[in-house]
């Protein structure tokens, strides 16, 4: 069996990377630069919308991170890092899975306001604001989910680690960026703990790869 990851570093395929470790499945890595190499005809075949994360294996492609995670779930560890259909967990697992989209979404946005736009005309402080604020709404429903006094909550799942920790714990990886946990100290217990498994450090950037983000923290402008 092949299996192989096409990755751009600090992108979402991250969350797709860590997943593969965590599975301890054998792939290969083929890691891209953020640029136009994604618009290439070649990789287009592969994700047609010109985005990572892109997987093929056994001959078959797939690209979306959510397809990519519930696929390599159900085929590799239906109820380790997934949770089968009939598990009590199923309907929390696709719940929190899914939310790492909403969250993935505004630092997309925001990565596009702080990075993408080459000239400051071109940015807007409103939108940056407003961005963060959404993200700070998502740490809202995360710290009321690691808040609540059930026993074994030190994962998103009442039935422990699976992978919507990792899902939703990339995308704050990515969000911690434009908006820091100091007010979600819940959240920042469970990302501390997570991020800690040897899983995500193979997942984080190698020495000498070319990174997304050049600083930790990117402040709203003052409009």
């Amino acid at each position: 069996m092949t299996i192989t990851l096409y990755h751009v570093p600090q992108s979402r395929s991250m969350r797709s990377l860590w997943l593969l470790h965590e599975l301890e499945v054998p792939f290969e890595l083929v890691t891209l630069p953020f640029d136009k190499t994604l618009r290439s005809p070649e990789f287009l075949t592969r994700s047609p919308a010109g985005r990572v994360p892109a997987l093929e294996i056994e001959g078959e492609r797939m690209f979306e991170t959510g397809a990519i995670t519930e696929y390599l779930c159900e085929r590799f560890s239906p109820d380790g890092m997934g949770r089968s259909p009939g598990s009590p967990d199923r309907m929390a697992w696709l719940v929190w899975l899914h939310f790492a989209e909403t969250l993935s979404q505004h630092a997309a946005a925001l990565t596009q306001q702080h990075i993408m736009l080459y000239e400051d005309a071109m940015r807007s402080p409103v939108v940056m604001k407003l961005e963060a604020a959404r993200i700070g709404k998502c740490y809202d429903a995360l710290e009321a989910r690691l808040s609540t006094p059930i026993e074994n909550r030190d994962t998103l799942l009442t039935s422990g680690f699976s992978a919507v920790d990792v899902s939703v714990g990339q995308a704050v990886y990515m969000t911690r960026h434009f908006r820091g946990l100091e007010a979600h100290p819940a959240v920042a217990a469970w990302y501390a703990r997570i991020t800690e498994r040897p899983a995500f450090q193979a997942s984080l950037p190698q020495a000498g790869e070319e990174t997304l983000y050049a600083q930790d923290f990117y402040p709203a402008w003052e409009g």
